[in-house]
C-alpha cells in the first residue's frame, strides 16, 4: 500500500545563470528504456536490468546520485514569479542488518548535477567542512533513518527540509494518515515501498532560477541499499501517482542463511562424526573380535578371549611388561575371573615367529605336562594379535640371577637343584613324551624360576617335533648364538644332541656365573667352554667356580657340573651324552667317564688328537672309568648374584653351510 507523506516549505533563492528549454513534466514508471537516456548518476548509483534505479547497495561508506538529466528553470529571468512543482516517488530504504538500520535519502534540487558530498550523516549532499555554507545552492528533503544529535535531528525516523546544510530546517517524525486523520507512524527503514509526495506552493515565491532534481543516498558503517522505483514530476500542476503494480519489483531480499547453515553444518558434522564413530567402532569390533578357524578347534589349551587378557594385562600396559626379545612382549597380568597370576607373551606383528610357530607353540606345550616345565594355561589369536598365556613364575628367568648384578646370589644348591630339574624336563622332552620334542633354544633366559626357585624350561617357541627314531626335516638354523651346535650350520638339523650342546652351555654358565660369549673378558677367556678346558687342562677346574659364591659350594657337584658340561660341549654330536644319561649323572646313579675328551675334538696342550674326532673317534660310551662318585650328592649352601644388561644374540640361518648367518640381538624372552 502506498503511503502519501505531502510537505510544504519556503525554498531560498539560488542564484544561477543558466538558459535553456525542457519539458513541463515526466513520468517514469520504472527506469528502463528511454527513462534510463534521461537520468545522469554518478557514484555507485546504477540502473537494474528490470528499470530499478539503485542509489545505493550494501558498501559501506559510498554515495550514489541520480538526476534528470536536464535542469528545470524554476523563474523566469524577466518575471518574478517562481514556478510551482510537484512531484511523487516510490522509494524503498532497505538496511542490511534490519535490527541496526543505516543511513537514508533525499530528493534534492542542486544547481549542479555533479555533487561531491560526504557519504555516511551526509547522505553524499554536503562536504563535511562545507556544511552550512551559503554558496552551494543545495535544496533537500531527507528521509533519515539515524539520529545524528550533530545535526539535532529529532529521531531516527523522520523527514526533514534542508537548505545548504544537514540541519534541518523543519522535521517532523515519518507519519501518514488515515483517511478519518488518524495518525500513522511509517518505518522508513522498513525495506517496503513507500510513495512520498512533494508540492510546491508558488505563491510563497522562494524559488529562483533553474536547478537540477533528483536523488542522493549513501551509506556508513551500516549499510542500506536505497531504491527508486517510479517517480513523476510536473512543473504545471499536480504530478500524476504512481500505480505500485506497473513499477519493477525489488530484489528479494538476502535471506539470512546463517542459522540454516549453521543446523546445516551441524547435522553434517554430526553424520560425519557418526559415520566415523560407527566405523571406527565396527573396525575395533571386527578387529577385536575372536575369529576361530577350524585349526583352532584341534588344539588342546583353554582359549582366552582377547578383552579378558587385554583387561588381565592393563591393557597391555607397559608398567605390566615383564621383558622382551625376538619374538614379542611378555606382560605381567591378572585374570579378573580367577584373580589367578599369569604372564602373556604377545607376540608382535613384525615377530620372525609368525603363525606357524605360534601354532606348533601352543599346539606342542598345549599337551605337555611336567613339574619342570612352564605350563601353559591358555592362548588367543585375534587378528594381527598372537597371544599365549603361562603361569606366572614370579621369580623370572635365570640370567637375572647369574650375570653382572643379579637380583640375589644364587647358593649352589638352589643352582644344582635348577640344573637337575632342567634336565629332568628335557629327558621328558626329548624320550618320555610321545614325540621327540627339539625344544632348540635352551638358555638360561628360558629357563624361569617359581617361587621356590625351581627352574622350569619355557618358550618353545622354536621346538620342533618329529616321531621317535625318524630323522627332523632339515629346517633353517634358530637359536641364540653361544648354544648353537656346530653341526647346526653344515646340516640345519635339530637333533636331541644339539638340545645337549645348548645344555652342556647351561651348565658352565651356571657353574661360573657366566655367559657363554663375554666380550668384555680377557682374550684368553671369551669363549667360556674354551677357558674353561684350559682350567681342566691344568688342573684347576675348581678355579672356574663362580667367584660370588665365596668357595662356598659342593667341590663334588661343582667337578659333576664342569664335567658335564665339557662333554655336552663335544664338537662331535656322536660324542655327547644324552639326557638320560645326564639325569643319571647327575642323579649320581652312574659313575662319570674319567677322561673328558676335548671339546674341539684335540688336546690342545699336547696337540694330539682326544680320539673323538676322525673314522677312530672314541664315543662316549667307551668311557668307562669312573669319577669319584655317590648315590647321591651333599646340599650345600652358598650365595649367587648377577643382573642381565646385554641381549642374547639370536641366529637364523639356511640349512646349508654356505648360507650366510645373520645374528641380531634379541634380548630377553622374558
Amino acid at each position: 500500500m502506498a503511503k502519501k507523506v505531502i510537505f510544504f516549505w519556503v525554498f531560498l533563492a539560488f542564484a544561477s545563470e543558466q538558459v535553456f528549454s525542457q519539458p513541463d513534466q515526466f513520468i517514469f514508471n520504472g527506469f528502463h528504456g528511454s527513462a534510463n537516456n534521461n537520468m545522469s548518476l554518478t557514484g555507485v548509483a546504477d540502473i537494474s536490468n528490470n528499470g530499478l534505479l539503485c542509489l545505493t547497495n550494501t558498501t559501506s561508506r559510498v554515495s550514489g546520485h541520480a538526476f534528470y538529466s536536464s535542469p528545470f528553470r524554476f523563474k523566469n529571468s524577466n518575471e518574478s514569479k517562481v514556478s510551482s512543482f510537484s512531484t511523487a516517488f516510490v522509494f524503498a530504504t532497505v538496511p542490511e542488518y534490519p535490527k541496526l538500520g543505516g543511513h537514508g535519502l533525499a530528493f534534492v534540487l542542486s544547481p549542479s548535477k555533479q555533487l561531491s558530498g560526504s557519504p555516511s550523516q551526509y547522505l553524499g549532499l554536503l562536504k563535511a567542512n562545507e556544511n552550512g555554507n551559503s554558496s552551494d545552492h543545495i535544496f533537500a528533503v531527507e528521509f533519515d533513518t539515524v539520529k545524528d544529535l550533530e545535526f539535532g535531528d529529532i529521531d531516527d525516523n523522520h523527514v526533514g527540509v534542508n537548505l545548504n546544510s544537514m540541519r534541518s530546517i523543519a522535521s517532523a517524525s515519518a507519519a501518514y494518515f488515515l483517511k478519518n486523520s488518524t495518525k500513522k507512524e511509517l518505518l522508513l527503514g522498513s525495506g517496503r515501498q513507500i510513495q512520498a509526495w512533494i508540492d510546491y506552493d508558488s505563491p510563497k515565491n522562494r524559488l529562483d532560477d533553474s536547478m537540477f532534481v533528483g536523488f542522493s543516498a549513501s551509506t556508513g558503517l551500516l549499510a542500506s541499499s536505497h531504491y527508486i522505483l517510479g517517480w513523476s514530476f510536473n512543473m504545471s500542476g499536480e504530478a500524476q501517482s504512481l500505480s505500485l503494480s506497473s513499477l519493477p519489483s525489488l530484489p528479494r531480499p538476502k535471506q539470512n542463511h546463517t542459522v540454516l547453515t549453521l543446523c546445516l553444518t551441524f547435522a553434517a558434522v554430526v553424520v560425519i562424526m557418526s559415520i566415523v564413530f560407527v566405523s571406527f567402532y565396527l573396525v575395533r569390533k571386527f578387529k577385536g573380535s575372536d575369529v576361530i578357524e577350524a585349526w583352532e578347534l584341534e588344539i588342546g589349551p583353554h582359549r582366552f578371549s582377547y578383552q579378558e587378557l587385554k583387561k588381565a594385562t592393563r591393557g597391555f600396559s607397559d608398567k605390566e611388561l615383564l621383558g622382551f626379545g625376538g619374538f614379542g612382549r611378555v606382560y605381567k597380568g591378572t585374570l579378573p575371573s580367577t584373580n589367578t597370576q599369569v604372564a602373556v607373551k604377545r607376540i608382535s606383528h613384525e615377530s620372525k615367529q609368525g603363525l606357524r610357530e605360534f601354532v606348533s607353540e601352543i599346539a606342542t606345550i598345549g599337551r605337555l605336562r611336567h613339574r619342570n616345565m612352564v605350563p601353559l594355561l591358555g592362548w588367543c589369536r585375534c587378528r594381527g594379535d598372537l597371544l599365549i598365556v603361562y603361569d606366572y613364575m614370579p621369580n623370572g628367568s635365570l640370567d637375572k640371577y647369574l650375570f653382572d648384578e643379579p637380583k640375589r646370589v644364587l647358593s649352589w644348591d638352589e643352582r644344582f637343584r635348577i640344573i637337575k630339574g632342567v634336565a629332568s624336563g628335557l629327558l621328558y622332552l626329548h624320550e618320555e613324551w610321545e614325540q621327540t620334542v627339539i625344544h632348540r633354544d635352551i638358555k638360561a633366559g628360558n629357563v624361569l624360576l617359581d617361587s621356590d626357585l625351581n627352574g622350569r624350561l619355557g618358550d618353545f617357541g622354536l621346538a620342533k617335533l618329529y616321531e621317535h627314531g625318524s630323522n627332523p626335516s632339515t629346517t633353517k638354523v634358530v637359536g641364540t648364538l653361544g648354544y648353537l651346535a656346530p653341526e647346526l650350520t653344515k646340516t640345519g638339523k635339530p637333533t636331541m644332541a644339539t638340545d645337549v650342546f645348548a645344555f652342556g652351555a647351561l651348565l658352565l654358565e651356571v657353574a661360573c656365573g657366566r655367559k657363554p660369549i663375554e666380550p668384555k673378558a680377557l682374550p684368553e677367556e671369551l669363549i667360556l667352554v674354551d677357558w674353561v678346558w684350559e682350567q681342566w687342562q691344568s688342573g684347576a677346574a675348581l678355579e672356574v667356580v663362580d667367584p660370588k659364591l665365596n668357595c662356598d659350594f659342593d667341590e663334588v657337584e661343582a667337578i659333576v657340573v664342569i664335567k658335564l658340561g665339557l662333554m655336552c660341549s663335544n664338537n662331535e654330536p656322536d660324542a655327547r651324552p644324552t639326557m638320560r644319561q645326564l639325569v643319571r649323572y647327575l642323579e649320581g646313579e652312574v659313575l662319570l667317564p674319567e677322561v673328558v675328551p676335548s671339546p674341539g675334538g684335540y688336546d690342545s696342550k699336547k696337540g694330539h688328537g682326544s680320539g673323538c674326532t676322525g673314522t677312530g673317534a672314541t664315543r662316549f660310551e667307551d668311557f668307562v672309568h669312573s669319577y669319584p662318585n655317590s648315590s647321591h650328592f651333599d646340599d650345600k649352601v652358598g650365595t649367587y648374584s648377577p643382573t642381565y644388561e646385554d641381549g642374547d644374540v639370536d641366529i637364523e640361518a639356511g640349512s646349508r653351510s654356505t648360507t650366510p648367518i645373520s645374528i641380531s640381538g634379541s634380548g630377553n624372552d622374558r
